[in-house]
């Protein structure tokens, strides 16, 4: 069974972080492993409470599982401080860690803040260059970019400006569009497709960030290349989103099982 490793926070709520992951790893029938970068109190309408686990027990955690369960992908979640950062990057580089997923959560589904200022150079200095790929939502894009990305163009001169700081892939997500769903992938060659999809009418989306990159993960340990990973991944959120799940007074959790651990259709462009 293959392995994918999780490095995020835990959300109480069960809709993002960890506990998404994990949901999400199983449902593609694989092995799931954490990392908790963070405790948070939380839930579907926001986030209550913060507390980081110390940079020297997340460098633990890491060690302890590639020694024993060296995991086949690895997934990077919220990670609020520059030191916690330094540390994931420095573990991962002596492991030789591969098929790694950065998605850079910046900013809870509820609009709650969840990462440092100063922690946002550290992730680009030192995050971004280790990552096959990286899953930045507009909002995400902006910070990273300094510059506004509301459309097609901005979505592809950020995906171009961010593809300059990896070897690896870069996929900027559009849900945060009004009119569509639209994602734009840009290979580490250089090539660029859409992902074009309308939106799925529901307010309940939280943890869907978490839950693509983790999907984009298992896809890369079960040795598809990237563009299917993503593919695939997208598939799995919009399948997710589509059953109706209404758990929660806010934005409510996906149905992660909504497949019932059957193989899911991919995603079509």
């Amino acid at each position: 069974m293959k392995a994918v490793l999780s490095i995020a926070g835990s959300d109480s709520s069960g809709g993002a972080g960890i506990q998404a992951d994990i949901k999400t790893i199983a449902s593609y029938g694989l092995y799931a492993e954490t990392v908790i970068t963070a405790i948070t109190a939380q839930n579907t309408c926001g986030v209550r409470a913060v507390q980081d686990i110390s940079p020297e027990v997340v460098g633990a955690q890491i060690d302890a599982v590639f020694e024993d369960i060296r995991p086949d992908a690895v997934k990077i979640g919220m990670v609020s401080s520059a030191q916690i950062i330094n540390v994931i990057a420095e573990r991962l580089r002596f492991h030789q860690a591969r098929n790694v997923v950065v998605d850079p959560v910046m900013v809870a589904t509820s609009g709650s803040c969840l990462i440092e200022q100063q922690a946002v150079d550290a992730l680009v200095s030192n995050l971004v260059p280790l990552a096959d790929v990286i899953t930045p939502n507009m909002p995400e894009a902006e910070v990273l970019c300094g510059f506004p990305v509301v459309d097609d163009e901005g979505m592809m001169q950020a995906a171009k400006l961010l593809s300059g700081k990896t070897n690896g892939a870069v996929l900027v997500k559009g849900g945060h569009r009004a009119d569509t769903a639209d994602d734009l992938l840009v290979l580490p060659d250089g090539r660029h497709a859409w992902l074009r999809a309308k939106r799925i009418a529901t307010g309940n989306t939280h943890g869907t960030g978490c839950t693509l990159s983790s999907a984009i993960a298992s896809g890369l340990a079960q040795g598809n290349g990237i563009e299917q990973a993503v593919r695939r991944a997208k598939g799995f959120v919009r399948g997710a989103l589509s059953t109706g799940l209404d758990l929660g007074r806010g934005s409510g959790p996906l149905d992660h099982m909504w497949c019932h651990g059957k193989p899911h259709l991919p995603y079509n462009a």
